[in-house]
């Protein structure tokens, strides 16, 4: 199997870069796996989980909040809003993620703050659920 060049990057650093067998991304229209040769791509990236396969095992996954992945026929770089390492995160902090979010909409005052509370939660629900559901995994 042709290896290709991942990166994942976050504003403030670059998470990993490495030479992978695939990597499936959680885009905004479903998730969608990056081989070698893939054609070039630019999508929306949602909250979930992020697979970076070595052979046919998955090597490492991430909790994405969202960014954007820009794939080539040779790499494939995702520039995430937040990305934690999947084995980092309890459901306890997902939760506490929620409650929070939760809290920000009941003191929102003015619209705009109350939509910026409404996708924070959305968002929180999303990790909680890609979390539930990849940790059986």
């Amino acid at each position: 199997m042709a290896k290709f060049n991942f990166r994942l990057v976050m504003p403030e650093r670059e998470l990993l870069a490495i030479e992978a067998d695939m990597v499936v991304v959680p885009g905004s229209e479903g998730d969608f796996g990056v081989l070698h040769g893939h054609a070039p791509l630019i999508s929306t990236v949602r909250p979930g989980v992020l697979e970076v396969f070595q052979g046919s095992k998955v090597d490492q996954r991430f909790l994405l909040v969202g960014g954007f992945a820009e794939v080539t026929p040779d790499r494939c770089t995702v520039l995430a809003d937040e990305a934690l390492p999947f084995e980092t995160v309890t459901p306890e902090q997902l939760v506490q993620r929620e409650r929070a979010a939760e809290q920000e909409l009941a003191d929102a005052a003015s619209d705009t703050e109350k939509a910026t509370a409404q996708r924070s939660l959305a968002v929180a629900k999303d990790l909680r659920r890609a979390q539930a559901y990849y940790a059986g995994r």
